[in-house]
């Protein structure tokens, strides 16, 4: 696992536009989620939301990924992605671009480095990868994990633990 992807050491589209290196995240743990606004699992942005605040001032950070793959439950702009998110759920923490989640050629880099890393990728909305202080992933959760699941949160607090 030595050779596995670094996540830190990418760099993604933030959702209100520019670049944004991921080293800003190095020493954090992160939990990244790929995020629709029209799905049956979107009323986890609030779970979501509850973690980065529990976990913010611990290390954790929630990263959120749109994509538009599943059942086009994000078919909205950046602009429409933001207000839904802050107006229905509160959500402060970081969101990007709307990317693509599954292999192929238009997979973004993250999603590359962390199906590479899990052998897992998204088949739904809300999958998430918890991605340890060093940038390497720790585990994967499919959609039916809810944020507040205690599976979730002991492995988040051991991630936290971790040198």
């Amino acid at each position: 696992m030595a050779d596995a992807p670094n996540l830190y050491a990418l760099t993604a589209d933030a959702l209100d536009g520019g670049s944004a290196p991921l080293s800003a995240y190095r020493g954090k743990v992160a939990l990244v989620v790929n995020v629709a606004s029209e799905c049956g699992f979107t009323p986890q942005y609030a779970g979501l939301q509850k973690l980065w605040s529990d976990y913010e001032k611990k290390g954790l950070v929630v990263l959120g990924f749109p994509s538009n793959e599943f059942g086009s439950q994000e078919p909205g702009t950046a602009a429409d992605i933001r207000t839904f998110c802050t107006k229905n759920y509160g959500v402060t923490f970081p969101m990007f671009a709307k990317v693509s989640v599954k292999n192929g050629a238009s997979q973004s880099p993250v999603y590359q480095a962390l199906t590479s890393a899990t052998g897992k990728e998204p088949n739904w909305n809300f999958c998430k990868y918890l991605v340890g202080k060093d940038g390497r992933v720790v585990k994967f959760w499919a959609s039916k994990t809810a944020p507040e699941s205690a599976e979730l949160r002991g492995a988040i607090d051991e991630a936290l633990a971790a040198k």
